[in-house]
């Protein structure tokens, strides 16, 4: 029998946020993975969102956006989402086929309204414009309101990069609240992710990360696995600091503490803050209006830095700092400096050439839309050692 899915309540709780931390998240034993083509993956979740009716280009971006996530080793942010995003569809909760509604426009400058597209579509979308204003007049700017979920915020930047300009991407879900301010105990936030593109002769240097501790996507998983995380991320409602995720789920709740926790979370709380403002702010949509259910208010920006000083002296200067960064003396016993983004691109191109790990437990949610579909899931490769994300 396969296994039962979790509720569209649960799986939302679980998706919100990024899963940046993971790496150290976990006690406990590595846990043996099934390990799957990129290819073979990328086909079948189009083959379950074309099954929902999704229009064919909006299941191509969707699928390839989560892919690329497992790819990348954010393993609660890519085909993890996938069961609540066809639970969403399949209750009317997120478009299948349609066109953002163009609320304000000038030179620089786009607002949509995303009219609850599926944010990975909305997202790339909202790259291609800002990256053509940016290449016209040096920046762009698109912020979206009313976006369903937009998954893993790094797996948008190579494509960014790749085209020799820098990309910002930030993201808040007004209608969910899970990270309280710096002193509270009461949640106002989401963990409002922010990620940054940023190029150089070689890989690129990819950000993202949240402006809370840790996320929801990670602390339902070991939550649900009854395990703890890494340090004390969380706090219960009390205000005690603790590893333990079950505060966040049992009454009364806790909540995510902002980055920097009880020492230094007033800078988490300016993180979020500016986030809600460059989101919800901008597009004039967010946690003031009444709640529409999961989903994501945006900010796409675009750098293109052969605007301003040239893409050469850019890069001039951007590889001095991965090489002064690389050069830095480790700490006694430990290991070079590893820089953003490194390790996710080196787990994008060795599991492209020898198959993705994906986290136990998905293949086991996905088959339920599998067998209501008729779609058959990929064949498993060799089994491999499971992979935090980076």
């Amino acid at each position: 029998m396969p296994t039962p899915m979790p509720s569209s309540d649960a799986m939302a709780n679980m998706q919100r946020g990024n899963d940046s931390s993971s790496a150290a998240a976990t006690s406990g034993a590595e846990s043996v993975t099934p390990r799957y083509g990129a290819q073979a993956l990328l086909a079948y979740a189009v083959a379950l969102l074309r099954a929902s009716d999704v229009r064919d280009d909006i299941a191509q971006d969707v699928a390839a956006i989560l892919v690329d996530g497992d790819l990348m080793g954010h393993t609660t942010h890519g085909l993890a989402l996938l069961p609540g995003y066809l639970d969403q569809l399949a209750q009317g909760k997120m478009g299948k086929a349609g066109a953002p509604r163009i609320i304000a426009s000038s030179t620089v400058a786009q607002t949509w309204d995303g009219q609850r597209l599926p944010g990975p579509w909305l997202t790339l979308r909202a790259l291609d414009t800002a990256t053509a204003m940016a290449n016209a007049h040096g920046t762009g700017t698109v912020v979206i309101r009313r976006s369903h979920h937009i998954a893993c915020l790094a797996a948008y930047l190579t494509r960014a990069t790749a085209r020799g300009v820098m990309a910002l991407v930030y993201c808040s879900d007004p209608a969910h609240h899970s990270v309280a301010p710096f002193g509270a105990v009461s949640s106002v936030f989401t963990p409002n992710p922010l990620a940054a593109g940023i190029p150089t002769s070689g890989d690129p240097i990819l950000l993202d990360v949240s402006a809370s501790f840790t996320t929801n996507g990670l602390t339902t998983r070991l939550w649900q696995a009854g395990e703890t995380l890494a340090h004390p991320w969380v706090q219960d409602a009390a205000g005690n600091p603790t590893r333990d995720p079950a505060v966040l789920f049992n009454e009364p709740k806790g909540t995510l503490l902002p980055l920097g926790g009880l020492e230094a979370g007033h800078k988490g709380f300016a993180l979020a803050l500016l986030i809600e403002a460059l989101t919800a702010g901008l597009t004039g949509h967010g946690r003031a209006d009444p709640s529409e259910g999961w989903g994501a208010t945006v900010f796409v920006q675009v750098l293109d830095p052969a605007r301003f000083g040239g893409l050469e002296a850019f890069t001039r200067q951007t590889d001095w700092l991965v090489n002064a960064c690389h050069d830095a003396t480790p700490r006694p016993g430990g290991p070079r400096v590893r820089m953003p983004g490194e390790r996710a691109l080196a787990l994008h191109r060795a599991q492209t050439a020898e198959g993705v790990a994906l986290y136990a437990g998905i293949m086991p949610a996905l088959m339920p839309w599998s067998e209501k579909y008729g779609v058959t899931p990929p064949p498993s490769l060799a089994p491999s050692r499971a992979l935090s994300s980076d």
